[in-house]
């Protein structure tokens, strides 16, 4: 019995082989194909197409997910680049804004070395102060670099003011556009003209918030100060050492009462953006130091 099952079971075969083959002959001799096996070939084709497009749509979106991670890598590291490099730019302008007032700052000692035997110890402004009518700034030098009240403070454009009230690192200065002939005389700076300073002689007692100038009072009407002249400290007044350049003349009338003539003064020096200022030190204050 199981011989014989074995001999169906190779018939079997071997009428499979001969049948795939016959119709391989024939499939190969003619042109057309029957109406059954269209129905068949376009069934097994509608039926791919049905799996086939929504295995495309799938395949699209993990491919689109993917690029979209990508994508957004790539977005957050090119921010933290642009960041950086905003951050570091701005550094750099910093850094090049300093050097250039630094190199400004050296240029200035060097030709107040060669007009006047004074010593300028830069100091860098670390505080407004929050009254706005007070008109003082706050400096790192205080009376462990020999600072002392009174003292001369300008910038590299000409006379700032005066060191008002010291500590041990820091001090107070009081700025020109704080100068009120109200208060404490002892403001009041003694100026003269440049290259005319046995004949020009003036009193800077106030200033002008409106019109951003100083008032140079108690000038004598022969006096020959015009407008244009070169305003610098006379030295007079044992406050502010003599030759510091305060500002240019652009006007000139008679006093209230006529007696004396005033003047109004465009300071070199601006007092809004301090950044380094230096204390001026005169030979005799380091003496008694």
């Amino acid at each position: 019995m199981k011989l014989l099952g074995n001999k169906r079971l190779l018939i079997l075969m071997l009428g499979l082989i001969c049948f795939i083959a016959l119709m391989g002959l024939t499939l190969g001799k003619r042109q057309q194909t029957t109406w059954p096996e269209k129905f068949l070939g376009d069934t097994i084709s509608w039926t791919q197409g049905l799996f086939y497009k929504p295995a495309g749509y799938i395949a699209g979106f993990f491919e689109d997910m993917n690029q979209m991670r990508t994508i957004f890598i790539e977005n957050k590291v090119l921010k933290q680049t642009l960041t950086k490099y905003a951050r570091d730019t701005t550094r750099l302008n910093d850094l090049e804004q300093q050097n250039k007032r630094l190199q400004e700052a050296l240029g200035f000692t060097e030709r107040q070395k060669q007009a006047n035997n004074y010593t300028f110890r830069i100091a860098e402004v670390v505080a407004l102060s929050p009254d706005a009518l007070n008109n003082t700034v706050r400096i790192n030098l205080g009376e462990k670099d020999g600072v002392k009240p009174n003292m001369a403070v300008v910038s590299v454009d000409g006379l700032v003011g005066r060191v008002m009230q010291t500590f041990s690192f820091y001090s107070n200065v009081q700025l020109l556009s704080g100068v009120d002939d109200t208060a404490n005389t002892s403001k009041a700076i003694s100026v003269t003209i440049k290259n005319r300073e046995n004949e020009s002689f003036g009193i800077i007692e106030s200033y002008d918030p409106a019109s951003q100038k100083l008032i140079m009072t108690k000038i004598d009407p022969n006096d020959k100060l015009q407008v244009g002249d070169e305003v610098i400290t006379s030295g007079l007044g044992q406050v502010f050492p003599k030759g510091i350049p305060v500002g240019k003349v652009i006007s000139r009338k008679p006093g209230n009462f006529g007696i004396s003539h005033e003047a109004e003064i465009q300071p070199y020096a601006r007092f809004d953006h301090l950044r380094e200022v230096f204390v001026v030190i005169v030979p005799e204050q380091e003496e008694t130091q």
